[in-house]
């Protein structure tokens, strides 16, 4: 898996979105982030093929956040 797509609710405004987008950017392994708050949704691209410790330490840093991240 190289990409995924979250449904994250809680953002309000592209401040939000930016600060969804540097949380997780500064993972190991993540390519690009794009955020969009009146979606309520998160797309994460990896460098690579990633495992499920990867996947949460990315709905971990967003949730750390105070966003909801759903399942």
């Amino acid at each position: 898996m190289k990409e995924i797509e979250l449904k994250v609710t809680g953002m309000h405004c592209g401040g939000c979105e930016n600060r969804v987008k540097n949380a997780v950017s500064d993972i190991k392994g993540v390519k690009s982030v794009t955020a969009d708050h009146e979606a309520c949704k998160v797309n994460v691209e990896f460098k690579k093929d990633v495992d499920d410790n990867t996947i949460s330490l990315v709905k971990e840093a967003i949730e750390r956040l105070d966003f909801k991240v759903e399942e």
